[in-house]
């Protein structure tokens, strides 16, 4: 069988950003209690119970049908799952909980299928129950898909798994589809899901910044599975990136200052010029999502044709949707470390942006505070923006015990009391 999967919940091809510029009891023994009869004091095992869905000649089933492993008083310890008419065993895995079954990739549609489920009680019997079912024929009504994480590249240490849906997901669908998002990390590291509250976009995070050299293998299994309504997942999506090294970002508006930090390490700081008054820069975490060498910046169809402007720019890293970014600014040289007067975009000079384009990745985090406007939820990948106990809260399904609320801020390992 393949790879076990820990649960996780956005969409899959990815356009191309767009441009708009600056804008219980105790069991353990007693001392002094007089020793039990073993005979007496055993608990007798659990009743094996076993049960297999879905129920024999299910038809219309979606395509992300998984096969349900129902086992009390034992464990699952085979499942195949064939086409009818097939010559190879589909391949997938259980989950954590044994729960199910889940193939790797999609099934077909309007196909019939096999199930094979092989389970063992504690005392070594073994029983194995078979189920048949058919697939739905493909439906017109999908919800795009898109996954903001490609194979073989590198990431900054605050990179999530950013996940969109095109129309977003409703509540009462989030849980369903939410359970068909898998995240596994190397090493272990735990994690929730978040979602935006229009459901279009959905985060995956840990308590604190990704260890660098962490490897992340996603699997956003929705493809043919319900979003809505009469309505499916357009494909699945997969990817497999690297956490690079660590490097964050802290702007200070009173100072007018960048720090910049690699592994905790203070390197440089750099005068900037934020938002002025009318056109304010954000304040929160924020993550680089997008990097340009060379870009044009085209703001008349936002501001208008008195403040807007058609100018090009080096150097643009992207924090939000809504246009603000990193990038140099000659124009602003004298007023940087002075006075605000950007469009609510991190003005550098020419040499300080270059430097800071070459050391950033796509997932290194910046963090702006002092600044009149606080920063959106969703404007941007904005899963770091939250403490911990705030982030869980967007989960559409139960957060385990050890992952609920804790008093950690983002960035921060939260201490766990010793039981």
């Amino acid at each position: 069988m393949g790879r076990v999967w820990r649960f996780v919940a956005v969409l899959a091809v990815v356009a191309p950003l767009a441009l708009t510029g600056c804008a219980g009891g105790d069991d353990k023994p007693r001392f002094g209690s007089a020793p039990s009869d073993p005979a007496t004091s055993s608990a007798p095992p659990e009743p094996f119970e076993f049960s297999v869905t879905p129920a024999a000649d299910t038809k219309n089933l979606p395509i992300s049908t998984e096969v349900g492993t129902l086992v009390k008083g034992g464990t699952v310890t085979s499942v195949a799952l064939t086409e009818t008419g097939g010559t190879k065993p589909i391949e997938g895995a259980l989950r954590d909980d044994q729960s199910s079954w889940v193939p790797a990739s999609p099934l077909k549609y309007s196909k019939s299928y096999t199930a094979t489920v092989t389970a063992t009680s504690a005392a070594g019997q073994a029983e194995t129950k078979t189920t048949t079912f058919t697939t739905m024929a493909k439906s017109g009504s999908t919800t795009g898909t898109g996954l903001y994480l490609f194979d073989d590249r590198e990431y900054g240490v605050a990179m999530p798994v950013v996940v969109e849906f095109h129309p977003g997901v409703k509540k009462e669908d989030r849980a369903g589809v939410q359970q068909r998002m898998f995240v596994k990390t190397d090493p272990p590291q735990p994690g929730a899901w978040h979602w935006v509250e229009n459901g279009t976009q959905v985060f995956y995070r840990a308590p604190e910044f990704w260890q660098p050299g962490t490897t992340l293998t996603v699997r956003i299994a929705v493809g043919g599975h319900p979003t809505a309504k009469g309505r499916y997942g357009d494909m699945d999506r997969k990817a497999t990136a690297k956490i690079g090294e660590k490097l964050v970002m802290e702007v200070d508006n009173a100072t007018k200052q960048m720090s910049v930090f690699k592994n905790d390490q203070l390197v440089k700081t750099m005068p900037v010029s934020l938002g002025k008054q009318k056109t304010p820069s954000s304040s929160g975490t924020m993550i680089v999502m997008e990097k340009k060498e060379e870009t044009v910046f085209d703001t008349f169809a936002e501001l208008g044709p008195e403040e807007g402007y058609r100018t090009d720019i080096q150097y643009a890293q992207r924090l939000t949707w809504g246009g603000e970014y990193i990038h140099a600014a000659p124009w602003s040289v004298a007023d940087q470390g002075q006075r605000n007067v950007s469009h609510g975009c991190v003005n550098v000079s020419v040499d300080n942006a270059r430097w800071l384009f070459q050391q950033t990745k796509i997932g290194d985090p910046i963090t702006v505070k002092g600044t009149e406007r606080k920063l959106q939820a969703g404007n941007g990948w904005t899963a770091w923006d939250l403490t911990w106990p705030e982030f869980v809260k967007g989960s559409a399904l139960p957060v385990p015990a050890d992952l609920g609320p804790a008093t950690a801020e983002p960035g921060v390992t939260p201490t766990v009391a010793a039981g």
